[in-house]
């Protein structure tokens, strides 16, 4: 397997973080938390295939959602661990409850951050908070669009790609919607612009490949019941990602659930309130 993660290696305790998007790499997760978690446990961080710093997918290639699974166990078994808990961020989260549906025997603890099960509900719940902003500067006429996008019933899909058009126009202001707490930022300046350009244009490919494979538009929520591995939600106050429908959907069929919600925190606690977020991973880790 080429070498496409970062390990840190201070103890035996293995764990695993998939990063969001699709296609939004691990690297400000690794900013903030490797010195943290890193000095705790076996941290082991990567871009997915096709994702940023990863070799870009080929037109020639097949690549699909069980890819990304199938990586993760062969990840495992490269890394010689016999068991390690699982972080999954947002789309990560969909990975996370995916691979531990597949490969329970390979996994101690999910820890599922701002999580999606459910494409349908993550592409509608934002587009309340995207119309609000809308509002606040003064485009009526999108707010309009949002609301009537969140009242329609069409597919996941359409949903998912309506949001992404209708969002982009935010431009700086878009990440408004996903983070409550700016206090934080991530130097991404160990790289140029210019490489930032051709990783973007690699994590494009990969979630198109995998938005016209329409594997990720299936929920996850039906499968929660069936996994009887302890499993932690952590959410932000502020959360639009994680609705109440999916939130309600773990407290019900997780055998093995707990929740915690961290205040003045939006879809990211790994990056917005970082030593918080360390203390609650690290305590149910080692519990």
């Amino acid at each position: 397997m080429e070498k496409n993660f970062e390990e840190s290696k201070t103890c035996d305790k293995a764990v695993l973080f998939l990063h969001g998007g699709p296609g939004e790499s691990c690297f400000d997760f690794s900013y903030h938390q490797t010195s943290r978690l890193g000095s705790r446990f076996r941290l082991i961080t990567l871009d997915q295939r096709g994702v940023c710093r990863s070799e870009a997918i080929k037109i020639e290639e097949s690549f699909c959602l069980d890819d990304l699974i199938e990586d993760c166990e062969e990840l495992r078994k490269h890394l010689e661990i016999q068991e390690w808990s699982i972080i999954g961020h947002s789309f990560g989260g969909y990975l996370a409850a995916l691979y531990a549906h597949r490969y329970p025997n390979s996994i101690e603890k999910v820890i599922f951050e701002a999580p999606t099960f459910d494409f349908e509900l993550t592409g509608k719940a934002p587009l309340s908070k995207t119309a609000d902003l809308f509002e606040k500067y003064k485009q009526p006429d999108l707010q309009e669009q949002c609301m009537e996008l969140a009242k329609s019933s069409y597919s996941p899909r359409l949903l998912v790609e309506g949001y992404m058009e209708l969002s982009s126009f935010l431009n700086d202001k878009r990440m408004e919607i996903y983070t409550s707490n700016f206090d934080n930022t991530t130097d991404s300046t160990v790289y140029t612009e210019s490489q930032w350009e051709i990783f973007y244009d690699k994590s494009e490919i990969h979630f198109n490949r995998l938005r016209e494979e329409g594997s990720i538009f299936k929920s996850a929520l039906h499968l929660l019941k069936e996994i009887n591995i302890p499993c932690l939600l952590i959410l932000g106050e502020h959360d639009v990602v994680t609705c109440p429908i999916q939130i309600e959907v773990f407290n019900k069929d997780l055998r093995q659930g707990e929740v915690v919600l961290i205040e003045n925190c939006g879809h990211s606690p790994h990056y917005e309130t970082p030593e918080q977020y360390c203390e609650i991973v690290t305590e149910y880790l080692l519990k």
